[in-house]
């Protein structure tokens, strides 16, 4: 049976609001979105907020600015946000939040957990800790094809004990999709085992930093010393955290969850499953590109999914949830 939202009078299919991690960003993103009063608003209150002038960089570059990753994930965080304002003031709230690790920032602002100008000064932070937890070139992280998860997991652990470098399974994306990450001694061993073990393709990624391993516990100290300083909110929407794929709504539990994502998982297919089981039937990714929209549907074929980053996709996914 469908279970039906209502927003201004209308019964609209229940969603989810989902926000894309790192890698979504690209010169000229949201060039279209930016005559919208919403999306416009939010770049000037983010740019009011870090001091420099994120639209321009946005739209116009140059390019190696726009990927440094103290530049990349409030960029993202704005673009993320803007779109979801601008969903929001026609279809409502959604059921529920999600984000895939940096992403998760932007659906605890959506969720009233964060106030957007601290949000956008804590991932320059988390970028900039990120990158100092790791000398540059120490660390790197490859996406695993083909193999089952548990496969992946022994496979990091005997990498780790022949090469006496850490390696772990970083990002459950989708079903035969994991990322692993770690020293690039042991990404290296990992992928070669995985190889080894039938892994249809193992494909190196171009990051800066290993992100979601143990490696990264300097980083994670920092924020959590800057989450001291913020306001944080229980949540008016429930969050599923990247941690424990469970929706929480306490304000502590998740800055613990916010905290340990740095240093853990991100358990993705889990969250997109047990949001289907909570009776949500449509995820709507907001922000740059379609990463997490392609996602869904190697997870689950029966949800739907569409996405928001400017206004034909916004009058396309209300289609959709109508």
């Amino acid at each position: 049976m469908e279970m039906r939202l209502r927003c201004n009078g209308i019964d609209m299919k229940k969603f989810a609001a989902v926000f894309p991690g790192q890698g979504s960003q690209f010169v000229g993103m949201f060039a279209s979105f930016m005559e919208d009063p919403i999306v416009n608003a939010t770049y000037d209150e983010a740019g009011e907020a870090l001091g420099y002038d994120l639209r321009s960089l946005t739209l116009n570059g140059p390019e190696e600015e726009l990927n440094r990753t103290e530049i990349t994930q409030p960029a993202i965080l704005t673009a993320s946000v803007a779109a979801f304002r601008a969903l929001r003031e026609k279809a409502g709230d959604p059921a529920c939040v999600a984000g895939h690790s940096l992403g998760e920032y932007s659906a605890l602002v959506a969720a009233g957990v964060l106030e957007f100008k601290d949000a956008v000064r804590l991932v320059r932070l988390r970028g900039q800790a990120m990158q100092e937890a790791v000398p540059a070139g120490r660390g790197a992280m490859a996406a695993v094809l083909g193999l089952d998860d548990q496969v992946i997991i022994d496979n990091c652990k005997m990498a780790a004990e022949e090469s006496g470098h850490g390696v772990w399974a970083a990002n459950f994306n989708t079903p035969g999709q994991v990322v692993i990450s770690g020293s690039s001694e042991g990404v290296k061993k990992a992928s070669e085992l995985l190889a080894q073990a039938g892994a249809r393709r193992v494909v190196p990624l171009a990051v800066s930093a290993p992100s979601h391993c143990p490696l990264m516990q300097s980083a994670a100290d920092r924020l959590q010393e800057a989450l001291k300083e913020i306001k944080v909110c229980d949540a008016k929407i429930p969050v599923y955290s990247n941690a424990y794929a469970k929706p929480e709504s306490a304000a502590e539990e998740i800055v613990k969850a916010l905290v340990l994502q740095l240093t853990g998982p991100v358990r993705w297919a889990q969250t997109v499953t047990e949001m289907k089981k909570a009776g949500v039937e449509v995820l709507v990714e907001t922000g740059p590109n379609k990463v997490l929209s392609g996602m869904v549907r190697r997870i689950d074929k029966t949800l739907g999914a569409a996405n928001v980053c400017d206004p034909e996709s916004l009058s396309k996914t209300l289609e959709i949830l109508n």
